[in-house]
């Protein structure tokens, strides 16, 4: 299986996670670019229309964290690499939690998705930091 020489070597899975959530990421970004009801669908399940700019700096903003969490996952014992993709949890975490409280957002359908993998990632990270840079 040539296909899993491109895939992190580093032991554990974590960085296979940040790469998996990385390809995700990127392919979320297409969407978001490509359409604007993705992004409403995520804050709003719809109800709310995203504009084509927001959609687009949505995808953007995605984006630049997939290219930093892939970043992380091939670099994963190297510290800047490691706390910057930990810092795009962070980063999307809050935002999340934001939007919920701005009313923008609920605990339902698609939002729910980005919320448990921003948290649980940055918790994941979190505890695991001694164990790959040690």
């Amino acid at each position: 299986m040539e296909y899993l020489a491109y895939l992190p070597q580093s032991e554990g899975f974590l960085p296979k996670w940040l790469f998996f959530v990385s390809v995700v990421s990127a392919l979320n970004s297409l969407q978001a670019y490509t359409s604007p009801k993705y992004t409403s669908l995520l804050y709003s399940n719809g109800t709310v229309p995203a504009t084509p700019l927001s959609g687009r700096v949505f995808g953007t903003w995605t984006f630049l964290s997939a290219v930093i969490r892939m970043t992380a996952a091939y670099n994963i014992t190297n510290s800047v690499a490691y706390d910057l993709g930990m810092w795009t949890y962070g980063i999307a975490l809050s935002h999340f939690i934001g939007e919920l409280v701005f009313g923008n957002a609920s605990l339902k359908g698609r939002f729910l998705n980005p919320l448990i993998v921003a948290s649980g990632s940055l918790a994941w990270m979190l505890t695991q930091r001694e164990a790959y840079l040690g």
